[in-house]
């Protein structure tokens, strides 16, 4: 399972009866509660229903399966990355999207989602690729390409960097060391892997 810095939340007194979107939205947070403390192996409608302190057929009511629920609530939940940062350099935009990248993950929603990743099986896994695409990796690629974009119109990037895999790199390079190496991505290691790593990939000759 995945480890969080994330703890369960003290139990709650009973709260006045909720509907509609108020519901939904506590049902959701439950789930991200879940996911975060628990994992997925650990999350359980039962579970969800007691944190969102409603009853187990209001989850199931409006989200048949663990599956569909935990991937509404990544969604509803996950940190949006929409405009990319503009300093004046590709390093330094670089440096401060990757430092945002890094939030993310570490967020609650973050940790419910690599929860997700690490602890599904591949056909799990395969049901979330919408909600990790689009949500995550999707974003984050674009505004990798819009930096490296601005960096060749000031003539800091080569014009044939912006390409599918140097644009792929950095999002890849982030999942994979933190799976396989248990990475959190600190300032340093960010530093070093876009002054060792996707520079040379980038700059031109004599930038």
């Amino acid at each position: 399972m995945v480890t969080s810095r994330w703890t369960a939340a003290a139990p709650q007194t009973a709260s006045p009866r909720r509907r509609g979107a108020v519901l939904e939205r506590a049902i959701l947070d439950a789930a991200l509660e879940q996911l975060s403390t628990v994992g997925w192996n650990g999350l359980t409608m039962e579970g969800v229903a007691a944190g969102a302190q409603t009853g187990k057929a209001a989850v199931y009511r409006r989200w048949p399966s663990k599956e569909e629920l935990v991937a509404d609530a990544l969604q509803a939940g996950l940190p949006r990355l929409e405009e990319a940062p503009d300093l004046g350099s590709v390093r330094d935009d670089l440096l401060a999207l990757c430092r945002q990248a890094r939030d993310a993950m570490f967020s609650r929603p973050g940790f419910a989602l690599r929860s997700v990743i690490h602890e599904c099986d591949p056909l799990q896994v395969e049901r979330f690729h919408g909600v990790i695409f689009d949500g995550v990796v999707g974003p984050t690629i674009q505004l990798i390409g819009d930096i490296v974009t601005r960096g060749i119109e000031r003539g800091e990037v080569r014009a044939d960097a912006a390409n599918g895999y140097v644009l792929d790199a950095i999002p890849a390079m982030m999942m994979y060391r933190n799976k396989i190496s248990g990475s959190e991505w600190n300032d340093q290691e960010i530093e070093e892997m876009i002054d060792r790593f996707m520079l040379p990939l980038l700059l031109s000759r004599g930038a």
